[in-house]
């Protein structure tokens, strides 16, 4: 068994949830994701994170808007949706019940 692949799935399979997370709480910009995500030792990389929002996006949890910078090209801040708050809700309702079922399992 490759754990380090297998961890690699699991993360995948809780990311949405997490950046939908991050953003209900306020608007991001893609480096701010980055930057809790890596507080909060969940590493990922650019080339993870900028197709996910864009599905996220496509998908219409997102919406996003353009802002100048003063250091640099103009930066994209991604905001909530309605759909995406609902939708946040359920898949944060599915991994509490998911999180206790695992623990319970565990502890046995």
């Amino acid at each position: 068994m490759n754990i380090d692949k297998t961890k690699a799935q699991m993360k995948k399979g809780i990311l949405e949830l997490v950046i939908l997370s991050i953003i209900s709480k306020k608007e991001a910009y893609a480096s701010d994701i980055i930057s809790h995500l890596k507080e909060a030792k969940l590493l990922v990389v650019e080339g993870t994170l900028y197709p996910l929002l864009t599905r996220l996006k496509n998908d219409g949890l997102l919406e996003y808007r353009w802002e100048e910078s003063k250091s640099g090209p103009p930066r994209k801040y991604y905001k909530i949706t309605e759909l995406g708050k609902n939708t946040f809700k359920q898949l944060l309702d599915g991994w509490t019940e998911m999180s206790a079922s695992i623990q319970s399992l565990l502890k046995k």
